[in-house]
């Protein structure tokens, strides 16, 4: 199979006007390079999860694309988690997730890096609004797990630790877990390439 048959068939997996380019993707394709088949293997095992649903998958996806400010990718995960039955409310709060833990990785990551240096800031309270993690529409299993994959995302340790710790008491497994960081690293690297 050619590269620019691996090109398409990664569009079209995602949903992509097979018309779509990116620099990055093009200099894969022009270059021969044995990564792009990869990186649609890679997307395409970290989707098909024996440990998540494919609407779990893709809401995950979404969160990351957002995170990432990817507006090609947030509208293709967008489609096919409405395809895999993901209702409007549970992909705006996949989009919410995102941007608050965008925040809270900001944050927490400063409280952190600051650490014990002084407690003056520890001491202090957030004064961040959260509400959407009391009860979240898509479960506390599945907000959880993608507040983790964010996080882990943003390298905000003490929010990676909060959350996997959170994830674990709703349910999940840590075959899940991996599998969903393993999801979110995935899309990360898409992004660079479909941007």
């Amino acid at each position: 199979m050619s590269l620019v048959e691996t090109k398409n068939d990664l569009l079209r997996d995602l949903g992509i006007d097979s018309g779509y380019t990116s620099t990055a993707l093009e200099k894969l394709v022009n270059a021969d390079s044995k990564y792009l088949k990869d990186l649609r293997i890679n997307l395409n095992n970290v989707l098909s999860s024996i440990n998540m649903t494919k609407k779990e998958s893709l809401l995950i996806a979404l969160a990351i694309a957002v995170n990432e400010r990817n507006e090609i990718l947030k509208s293709a995960f967008t489609a096919l988690a409405a395809a895999n039955d993901a209702t409007n409310a549970e992909i705006a709060e996949a989009v919410a997730c995102a941007s608050l833990l965008a925040t809270n990785n900001v944050f927490y990551r400063f409280k952190h890096f600051i650490g014990g240096s002084t407690d003056e800031y520890q001491n202090m309270p957030a004064g961040i609004k959260m509400n959407i993690m009391i009860n979240p529409i898509l479960g506390k299993e599945l907000f959880e797990l993608i507040s983790l994959a964010v996080s882990a995302v943003n390298g905000c340790e003490q929010c990676v630790n909060s959350h996997e710790a959170s994830v674990k008491t709703a349910g999940a497994s840590a075959a899940k877990i991996f599998d969903a960081i393993r999801l979110a690293a995935v899309i990360r690297g898409l992004s660079i390439i479909i941007n």
